[in-house]
């Protein structure tokens, strides 16, 4: 069995990661750490754990496990692999953004990989440690990189996603109250966005001639999970084209889908798929792409790396059903 350690143990996308693992056929979980629920029941605070896990938060760390996953607020991996060490047979998997970014992936002698499997799926499997993707970063990335592979953006791309309310984590703020959030809609961080380096990273991974701009609009949703993205760019083929592109790209893709018919979030929310819509309207190809923040955008996506990190079926444990009603 897979010895598992998890660090910010209190959070959604930990919640999320205890739930997978506990149902995972090759995984045990040896601890979850949370200074602040040190001693109080995980089902305390992850309340539909009641009566499927007995264990406790610790604020005391096994250095031996054989996975790592920290689920700490960005910038804070750094701090924590700074003051706590780990065998050095222990892999990491980091759902925060310290390492994603290739300035940042080298850290005390450990070199992190960048984990997006329809990207790097060979290279996930000879690393030892991961930067898991941002969640809006996943879905557009999805959504773009068979156009890049094929040199094919040479023009601005434009960009408006949604999330769901639990993108903004677990601490309250003036936008994350109910009250505000419900029957309400917004932006933040328009055009500036931190997954935006992270996206162009990847773009200029399979085509390095791109120097356009990406014109990105994130915005808030009144749902709790979900990301909903939308993207236009330019595009001189046929829809014919760019869909039997798309379907290439992803062939051998486990959880990523092109789809013919117009989708919708609860086609994913609850599984850790991406699915995949194109249209075309004169010359401009719109590109469909949703996910479920927490897993493929998160969680989900954290267990597909470990899976893969550890000579395991991409798909173990989690072959999960969309919550469709």
């Amino acid at each position: 069995m897979i010895e598992v350690g998890i660090i910010g143990g209190a959070g959604y996308t930990a919640g999320e990661l205890i739930r997978l693992l506990i149902s995972h056929p090759n995984t045990n979980l040896n601890f979850v750490f949370s200074t602040s629920n040190a001693g109080n029941k995980i089902s305390k605070v992850h309340q539909d754990l009641v009566g499927s896990l007995d264990l406790k938060f610790t604020d005391t760390v096994n250095p031996n496990v054989d996975v790592l996953f920290l689920c700490l607020g960005h910038g804070n991996s750094v701090k924590f692999l700074e003051n706590n060490t780990f065998s050095e047979n222990t892999k990491i998997i980091d759902l925060g953004n310290d390492f994603r970014l290739e300035a940042d992936k080298v850290f005390n002698g450990k070199t992190f990989v960048y984990g997006l499997p329809e990207l790097q799926r060979e290279a996930i499997k000879q690393a030892n440690y991961i930067a898991n993707p941002g969640c809006f970063a996943t879905a557009i990335q999805l959504g773009l990189l068979p156009l890049a592979e094929h040199d094919l953006l040479n023009n601005d791309v434009h960009i408006n996603a949604v999330t769901g309310a639990t993108g903004a984590g677990t601490s309250l703020s003036a936008t994350t109250h109910y009250t505000w959030r419900d029957n309400n809609f917004s932006y933040y961080k328009p055009f500036t966005h931190q997954h935006l380096d992270e996206i162009n990273q990847s773009v200029k991974q399979l085509q390095s001639s791109f120097v356009s701009d990406i014109l990105f609009m994130p915005n808030r949703g009144n749902f709790s999970r979900g990301i909903f993205a939308t993207i236009y760019t330019n595009f001189e083929g046929s829809l014919e084209e760019a869909v039997s592109m798309y379907k290439i790209f992803y062939k051998d893709a486990k959880f990523t889908f092109v789809s013919d018919e117009a989708i919708h979030l609860k086609q994913v929310v609850n599984t850790n798929k991406c699915i995949i819509h194109l249209h075309k309207h004169e010359g401009k190809l719109l590109i469909t792409s949703v996910i479920d923040n927490l897993l493929k955008g998160a969680s989900g996506q954290a267990i597909q790396n470990m899976n893969l990190m550890f000579g395991l079926e991409e798909t173990e444990g989690l072959q999960l059903k969309a919550t469709y009603f």
